[in-house]
């Protein structure tokens, strides 16, 4: 499988993280690379969406048959979209409140010895 998308991930670690992501258990690490080599390599996301088909294929054959492959994926990359903006808006939130620390201990220590 042959990948010219320049991502930060390639396309056998993309491969290899497929199963955590239909699992949702991709540690958020992984999930922006993963997310943009998917955007712009067609042979791992047509991979990703195989797996996906076969995964949860096989789960709506056995339960009740029906299955809309394209707006279960959609379903499926929605909340990891969401769970990465949250998990972004967290990293951003600590980052703030850390700076702003250490501007206060920054402010404090010139007051004292300044």
């Amino acid at each position: 499988m042959a990948c010219r998308s320049g991502a930060r991930m390639n396309c056998k670690e993309f491969e290899h993280r497929i199963p955590e992501f239909l699992n949702q258990t991709l540690d958020y690490r992984y999930m922006e690379a993963f997310r943009e080599h998917m955007e712009k390599c067609d042979s791992c996301r047509e991979e990703l969406t195989i797996q996906f088909l076969v995964t949860e294929g096989i789960k709506h054959l056995e339960n009740d048959g029906d299955f809309d492959l394209d707006a279960e994926l959609g379903r499926l990359l929605e909340q990891n979209n969401k769970n990465l903006r949250f998990h972004q808006f967290r990293l951003s939130s600590r980052r703030y409140m850390i700076t702003t620390a250490l501007i206060l201990v920054g402010m404090a220590l010139i007051f004292q010895f300044g």
